[in-house]
């Protein structure tokens, strides 16, 4: 099995990185960002200014972003659209003679880290690159502390991700 290099973590400015909300105060009832709401493109967004993270969205209403040359989509998925999937595409594009390869490394990586999941997708062009995806399922709500959560984990590991792919 390939050996793979211990990754430094991805360069985001530690000024961006604080917590999301503020703690209850008693006698007050839940704060905002306690409270369970419905996964939507508009707490994505919110997530994301909360940041300062520049981002757009695309003509299909999907969210993404930029960081450190990696795009990292912000996908609602599922019957209701209450799942995210945080999709990471890898800059480096490789042949259909690296897939054999590239498998090799996904799997390795998989076995040896928690997120994101690594996959390998040949597009129509015959170019293959590495995906990482980290997906959350949130049918009963989510508060918007639990998703800057899972959204900061989900561009610092496909960051991490990226930086393997680009060492291939």
């Amino acid at each position: 099995m390939p050996r793979r290099r211990t990754v430094t973590a991805p360069r985001i400015c530690p000024a961006t990185i604080r917590p999301a909300g503020r703690r209850p105060v008693a006698g007050r009832g839940t704060p905002l960002s306690e409270q369970l709401q419905p996964l939507s493109n508009e707490m994505i967004i919110a997530a994301l200014d909360g940041r300062g993270f520049a981002h757009k969205v695309d003509d299909d209403g999907d969210v993404l972003g930029n960081w450190q040359g990696t795009v990292i989509y912000f996908f609602r998925i599922g019957e209701r659209r209450e799942m995210l999937q945080v999709r990471a595409l890898a800059h480096r594009a490789f042949s259909i003679d690296d897939v054999p390869r590239l498998h090799l490394f996904c799997n390795s990586w998989n076995h040896d880290t928690l997120f994101p999941k690594a996959y390998v997708h040949v597009g129509d062009d015959g170019e293959a690159r590495v995906v990482g995806e980290v997906v959350t399922d949130w049918e009963h709500g989510v508060t918007p502390k639990q998703l800057d959560q899972v959204m900061l984990c989900g561009i610092a590991t496909g960051c991490q991700l990226a930086e393997a792919v680009n060492e291939l």
